[in-house]
């Protein structure tokens, strides 16, 4: 039946392509439309001169579902990319300290009474205690939202007890960790959502577990080789992907999409459309403003939105002695976190976080050269900030902070080539509504069923895929809502398909 059913898929990001991937092995006649030169969205390779670089993401996190989406096609990860387990995952630095951090039990132990001098047994508790509390909530992660029957189950019954409410990931903390700094390196991971940890809830505490039980991942040539992959078995299932081509709107009659309008003007026809843009970006500018009701532009203004951040892309003549990820706390750090999410000003006392791949993968510069990735947490553009008048003066201030932190002295004579990514630039360049590279914030009024649904409630033959739906931001839950749309689709047109079976990398 599905071979007459046709998918248009617009943005080839991480969801996009993965829902082409599924859509594509089902049977569907998959094709998708990109305005990028190759795909991968905010997950596409930036390429300056003979450096590569990760536009967005540079680790992969909970690698078992990268890998269960591909076993759902009947394909293994290891046979289209390379990966590689770090350790130490990342340094953290402080001001007055240095802390490695692993995801082997018995090495944390050694170092948390090294760095810290505390005892390992609120480690051990919290490994214990944020399982139980992933395994309760994950289930609730991955069903859908198509409407409140989908979200008073048995699943959140069990999950209730685990939500922490109203606590945050910081306060949370305080069971297993006394040390300030160290509940902030099993917090800082809130940014990962774009939310303060002092306002993200407390249920995200497993973000670090996931970290410590799974580990984190490498891919060589960058994480960009998964949108390459996922591209390539498209292909080879029959899917069509169109890149450099911009959709200009949907086609929409009677409240139903019909298909996507190019900007060349060619209208292109599908029984299901498939959103991976942007969710603020895609409301605002491929739906007419008159249609929409519960997202409308002026209640979509009213939403609250993660943080932005200010990239610094760096192509170097010289291969500096860093870790592979480094995360450089500023020194009031919680000062920092109130300039990015409340007041919106920048800090000249700021967090910021380094990739240095090129000490692992000698195929992102020359030999004897290095392809440096800093990102600086920033406020949305809700700030009013003039990043034109800015922009030189903050990377200016990066440089500083990365000779005086991290003893890169010379780092400016080293120079070759250089990108720079403001928070106007995701909004203007990368279509990303307010420059929220996070997406919508992760607050409990803006999840679950109160996300905007896979199944999208304002429009028919319509599904999202991406951070700006269920269940959120980060390359594992955007896997999973390309997944849980996927599987809408294929009960809506009477598709068989496997279904998931998380217990391939699930530890119980």
């Amino acid at each position: 039946m599905s071979k007459s059913k046709k998918i248009i898929i617009v943005g080839a990001g991480p969801g996009g392509l993965c829902a082409g991937m599924l859509l594509s092995h089902r049977g569907f006649e998959v094709t998708i439309f990109d305005k990028n030169e190759e795909v991968g969205g905010r997950s596409r390779p930036l390429h300056l001169n003979q450096f590569t670089f990760d536009t967005g993401p540079t680790f992969l996190l909970m690698k078992g579902v990268l890998d269960e989406m591909f076993l759902l096609c009947d394909r293994r990860t290891e046979d289209y990319m390379e990966f590689q387990s770090l350790s130490p995952m990342y340094q953290l630095k402080f001001i007055d300290r240095d802390f490695n951090v692993y995801s082997n039990p018995e090495k944390m132990k050694l170092e948390l009474q090294h760095v810290f001098g505390e005892a390992s047994e609120g480690y051990f508790d919290f490994l214990e205690n944020e399982k139980r509390r992933f395994n309760a909530l994950y289930p609730c992660m991955t069903r859908d939202y198509t409407n409140l029957g989908r979200f008073f189950s048995v699943d959140l019954i069990k999950a209730i007890p685990w939500l922490a409410f109203p606590k945050s990931v910081f306060d949370n903390l305080a069971q297993y960790f006394q040390n300030e700094k160290l509940r902030l390196a099993f917090c800082f991971q809130s940014k990962y959502l774009g939310m303060s940890p002092w306002k993200c809830p407390a249920l995200f505490t497993m973000l670090a577990y996931l970290e410590h039980e799974y580990g984190i991942y490498h891919v060589k040539g960058g994480l960009n080789k998964i949108s390459s992959a996922m591209a390539k078995v498209i292909t080879e299932n029959g899917g069509e992907i169109h890149t450099s081509t911009s959709v200009a709107s949907l086609i929409i009659e009677q409240g139903d999409v019909k298909g996507v309008k190019l900007e060349n003007g060619e209208s292109v026809f599908a029984d299901e459309v498939i959103i991976n843009a942007d969710f603020g970006h895609a409301m605002t500018h491929l739906v007419d403003k008159h249609i929409l009701k519960k997202y409308t532009p002026d209640k979509l203004e009213k939403l609250d939105y993660s943080c932005s951040t200010f990239m610094l892309y760096l192509g170097l003549d010289k291969i500096y002695d860093l870790a592979h990820h480094t995360i450089v706390f500023a020194g009031d750090y919680r000062s920092n976190i109130k300039h990015i999410f409340h007041d919106k000003t920048l800090s000249d006392d700021f967090s910021f976080y380094v990739q240095n791949a090129s000490i692992n993968d000698d195929s992102l510069a020359p030999e004897g050269k290095s392809a440096l990735y800093i990102l600086v947490p920033m406020p949305n553009n809700d700030s009013q900030l003039e990043w034109s008048d800015h922009c030189a003066s903050v990377r200016e201030k990066v440089l500083d902070a990365l000779s005086e932190r991290m003893g890169l002295e010379d780092l400016r004579s080293h120079i070759e080539c250089e990108k720079i990514i403001t928070p106007m630039d995701w909004q203007e360049h990368e279509s990303v509504y307010k420059g929220a590279t996070f997406s919508l914030a992760h607050k409990f009024s803006q999840m679950l069923y109160w996300r905007p649904h896979n199944q999208f409630e304002e429009l028919g033959n319509c599904y999202l895929v991406g951070g700006g739906t269920h269940p959120g931001s980060g390359l594992p839950t955007i896997y999973e809502s390309a997944r849980i749309s996927s599987d809408l689709i294929s009960k809506q047109h009477g598709v068989s398909f496997t279904p998931v079976n998380h217990s391939h990398w699930l530890k119980k």
